[in-house]
């Protein structure tokens, strides 16, 4: 249980993190199962928790789309059921007051990583560089269709055809 919890200190934790943790740190199978339920009853592990929160880290910090948050996700064991309730969460455009600053659609999140790679440069114009940046937000989990919009809405018509 000390490991488990000194592991939980830095940040929230999923079950199979946890468990790899536990397992590399020697625990018989019995202990780790134990700790894991004990854990879980007293809401330290909870992997649809963690999943809210990583969606939020990365809105907040790093905005990615939709696509790169669930591979993520995948990669710290969350289970796929987990990141289907997520998705339909994560997707909807209302958020809670306290949330107001976050990005609320997939089109909202790709302006914000858009915003953020530039830095109050503006929008380059030649063909080559706007590919670029199309390609940035296709390697952040965008969809090519979200990019498409989304380079439009900036003021680029001539994005579109560079991204097809």
């Amino acid at each position: 249980m000390d490991i488990a919890v000194r592991f939980l200190g830095a940040r929230p934790r999923t079950r199979w993190e946890l468990e790899r943790r536990l397992r590399r740190a020697g625990a018989a199978d019995p202990v780790v199962e134990a700790t894991l339920e004990r854990l879980a009853e007293i809401g330290y592990v909870d992997d649809a928790a963690f999943a809210r929160w990583w969606g939020e880290q990365r809105d907040r910090h790093a905005p990615r789309g939709r696509r790169m948050i669930e591979a993520e996700l995948r990669q710290h064991g969350i289970g796929r059921d987990v990141i289907e309730a997520h998705r339909g969460e994560h997707a909807s455009p209302e958020r809670a007051p306290e949330d107001a600053s976050l990005p609320g659609s997939e089109a909202d999140r790709a302006r914000d990583a858009l915003d953020r790679h530039l830095r109050g440069r503006p929008l380059p114009s030649d063909a080559r560089a706007l590919q670029r940046v199309g390609m940035f937000l296709m390697r952040r989990g965008f969809d090519a269709e979200t990019v498409r919009s989304t380079l439009r809405s900036t003021g680029s018509p001539d994005a579109t055809d560079e991204l097809s």
